[in-house]
This record gives C-alpha cells, sequence and structure tokens, in this order.
C-alpha cells in the first residue's frame, strides 16, 4: 500500500511540474469515452455540514451488547438519527443513537436502536443483512473515499461485513464479500422479545469492538487529533405480522414491499450511503472518557475539498451529455446550478483528468480524479 501511495505522489509530481506554468490542458479537449459509458452521478440535495463527534479513550471494553460499563456511561451520544435525506423527509418515526470510545487495541461503537417490534430472520454471515432491519458503520479512515469498510448486523447478531475499493458510482468499483474484519467483536441485547408480534418491546442494544490492525490497512491508527469519515445508518421496513409472525408490508399499487426507510447520524441528502464524502466526522483525543472535554477542530481544507467534489460531480454529469471532459471550469459552470471554485486547475489526462487546489492553510495541493479519488501532495 506504502509503494503505491509512493508512486501517485511520484506520478502527481511529475504532472505539476509539466502544468506549473499554471492551469492549462496537457491535452487537446477531445478525450472520448472509455468503452464503458460514462453515466452521470445524482449531487446530493444538502449543504456541507457534516456532524461531528470527539471519541475519547477507555479501558478494555466487555462486548455483552448491554452498554453499561463506567466508560460508556462517561462518553457523549450522537444527535438522534435523521432520515438519510435531512430536512427534504419526515423526522424518523423512531429514535437511534450511537457512542464511540477507543483504547490501543480497538475502535468501540455502541447503539441504542428503539424499535416497538423486534424482529430478525437472517442467521448466515455475509448475507444481505438490510433485509432485516439492521444497524450499519461506514468508516473510510484516510478520508479519500476510496477503500472504505461496511458493517451491517441485525438483532440476531448477524454480520455483514465488507471491504469496498471504491464508491459503486465509479468505474471498476468491487465489494469484497469474502473480505472479513479479523477478531470483530459484536453483541446485541434485546429489552422486549424477539420475533414475538403479541407484545410491544422497548429497543435492541448494540456493542461492537474493531481492531485498529485492520481499519489501519487502509488508514492511519489514531492518536490525539486525528480524524476519520465515518456514518451510521439504521434501515427500518414497514412490517406486519400474521399467525404469529413477521412479513414485509406489500404496496398494493406495485405489488411490492413498501421501500424500506433509512435513519443516518449524518445525513446524506439523497438516498445512498456510498457517498463517503457526506459522512461525519470523528475526532480522536487521547484524553480518556470523563475526564476533560475537547473541542471538535474544524480542518479548512475539508472545504477545499468538497470544492472538488463538486468539480467531480460536474465532470461527470458534463462528460455523460457531451462524451469528454471539460478543460476549463467556466464550461462546467454553464451547466451546473452551484458555481465552482475558479481556483481549481483541471488537467486532462490520457484516461481522463486530474483537478488540483492550493491550500493556503496547510500549504498541501489536494487533488481529484476521474475516478473520485482525492488525495494530497506536499508542494
Amino acid at each position: 500500500m506504502d509503494r503505491i501511495k509512493s508512486l501517485l505522489r511520484q506520478s502527481f509530481l511529475a504532472f505539476i511540474i509539466l502544468s506549473s506554468a499554471g492551469c492549462r490542458s496537457g491535452y487537446n479537449e477531445v478525450f472520448k469515452k472509455t468503452d464503458h459509458q460514462i453515466s452521470p452521478v445524482p449531487e446530493p440535495a444538502t449543504a456541507f455540514n457534516p456532524k461531528t463527534y470527539v471519541c475519547y479513550t477507555t479501558d478494555s471494553l466487555k462486548i455483552d451488547g448491554k452498554i453499561m460499563e463506567d466508560y460508556w456511561q462517561k462518553a457523549k451520544w450522537t444527535n438522534d438519527f435523521v432520515d438519510i435525506e435531512g430536512d427534504l423527509k419526515p423526522s424518523p418515526l423512531y429514535k437511534t443513537r450511537a457512542k464511540m470510545l477507543w483504547d490501543k487495541e480497538y475502535f468501540y461503537i455502541a447503539a441504542e436502536i428503539s424499535e416497538p417490534h423486534i424482529q430478525a430472520k437472517l442467521q448466515q454471515r455475509d448475507t444481505v443483512i438490510f433485509y432485516d432491519n439492521d444497524f450499519e458503520v461506514f468508516i473510510d479512515p484516510d478520508g479519500d473515499t476510496h477503500g472504505y469498510y461496511e458493517l451491517e448486523l441485525n438483532a440476531l447478531n448477524t454480520v455483514w461485513d465488507l471491504l469496498l475499493t471504491r464508491p459503486y458510482r465509479d468505474t471498476d468499483s468491487y465489494a469484497l464479500d469474502a473480505w472479513d474484519i479479523k477478531g470483530l467483536k459484536s453483541a446485541v441485547c434485546i429489552y422486549g422479545s424477539l420475533n414475538n408480534p403479541s407484545d410491544i418491546d422497548k429497543m435492541w442494544s448494540v456493542e461492537i469492538a474493531i481492531p485498529l490492525d485492520v481499519l489501519s490497512e487502509w488508514g492511519n491508527k489514531p492518536s490525539e487529533g486525528t480524524q476519520w469519515r465515518l456514518n451510521f445508518s439504521r434501515v427500518n421496513w414497514k412490517t406486519t405480522h400474521l399467525d404469529g409472525s413477521y412479513s414485509k408490508e406489500i404496496n398494493p399499487e406495485t405489488g411490492n414491499p413498501f421501500p424500506e426507510f433509512n435513519w443516518v447520524w449524518s445525513p446524506q441528502g439523497l438516498i445512498n450511503m456510498h457517498y463517503p464524502e457526506i459522512w461525519g466526522f470523528i475526532q480522536f483525543t487521547e484524553t480518556r472518557a470523563g475526564e476533560n472535554n475537547v473541542d471538535f477542530v474544524k480542518n479548512p481544507d475539508e472545504e477545499l475539498k468538497w470544492d472538488l467534489r463538486k468539480l467531480y460531480y460536474a465532470q461527470r454529469n458534463y462528460a455523460a451529455i457531451n462524451g469528454l471532459y471539460a478543460s476549463l471550469i467556466s464550461r462546467l459552470n454553464k451547466q451546473s446550478d452551484n458555481p465552482l471554485n475558479k481556483s481549481i486547475c483541471i488537467q486532462l489526462t490520457p484516461s481522463g483528468y486530474e483537478a488540483y487546489i492550493l491550500s493556503e492553510y496547510s500549504g498541501l495541493t489536494w487533488i481529484i480524479n476521474q475516478h473520485g479519488r482525492i488525495f494530497s501532495t506536499k508542494n
């Protein structure tokens, strides 16, 4: 992995030297479509304002699903989850919230999932768990939107863990189902009964411990001030019950189950969790939970990265119509409702483009390419 990153940096430094005379294209704007169709992408209907959370340290925790340890009591809850589209949709029917802690070995997650009828059917690992009501975790430790982790579990504590090389919207993306989180610990506690329609339940709670050695394969291990991108999601289906068992409620107009509810920590602005650039931020601190309050520190470079992401959306949609990528911001602005940052430079390449912008805050040059990956180099 380090060798790949080194080669990418060397490639980009050569590109910067070639482009040192200013923002100009190294190729005439005649880039043709590759063998696959360039498809448009929807843009999130939300301002860039991800939720934030400060994650404190703890002693080793017993994973039993009960969230009873003293350190859990000292950790703060996230805000209650909202609809995945944010203010575009009504508030969720049921309450969901989460907490996070860490030590030198594990990243810990706890969640409370209010539900009057707790139900689950899937029992085989790595089945598509969101066909049940579930709780989901998405983690991108290095924030480049590529190489991120997804974990889902239901009230039976059946787990689906997978590694995604890229978001599904990007070409050559793969979801690696065969990949497992080695050393994963998870547990569920039911406050009520499971799969019993005759009573009203309170909630189910979840505890998860993910080894940091696994998460650091695609990012750095936590230390003071380290920030990761992360989001939580809860899938909830409309269900009915007959003869003592639950089933999905059918929409009489379509003959299919009603669409599931998607409730999340940090709203996505569209019904798609695989937009890592919209996920929330967690900031690690070596302060122990309950000792001192640590403020979240916003990184000004994140706004520049968001400017690059908006350019990525515009380039994809421009290429879907015109069959080529634009070398000028002005051309993209003609078909965009949101003006792009004019400080961004675009360099067309034989396979697509790279766009870059210099941060006056950090001194880093931030780059995005046609695959949507964001990375940086030091000038």
